[in-house]
């Protein structure tokens, strides 16, 4: 007899798929140094690290296998609210523009400040 499926919640309101593989063979290039993978730089900038984070979240960044866009001297990253929009993120590529064209916004921490 199969197992049941269960499911599971998220307080993700966004979720950013980076591209493992462009990421791989580009070794870095993000980030102050140039030295972060762009989800690393990504989440870094993002304070995803403190707070909540896991499924707890409001944003998640997740490595996922290949786009079969392969740039080079670039990432592919999507925000998977907007899947019609890939982005070609070039290294060194500024991280601010790249959450605004990810469609990334502050408001889960306008919303932690309005509340405190």
């Amino acid at each position: 007899m199969a197992k049941p499926i269960k499911s599971t919640s998220t307080e993700w309101r966004d979720v950013v798929l980076i591209c493992r593989k462009c990421s791989k063979k580009l070794d870095g290039g993000f980030g102050p140094d140039g030295d972060l993978t762009l989800k690393k730089a990504l989440r870094k900038y993002l304070h995803l690290k403190t707070g909540k984070k896991g499924r707890k979240g409001e944003l998640t960044v997740a490595g996922v296998d290949c786009f079969d866009i392969c740039p080079k001297g670039a990432v592919v990253a999507v925000n998977a609210a907007r899947p019609q929009n890939l982005l070609i993120v070039p290294a060194g590529s500024d991280l601010f523009e790249v959450k605004s064209l990810l469609g990334l916004d502050d408001g889960h921490r306008r919303k932690a400040a309005d509340l405190g």
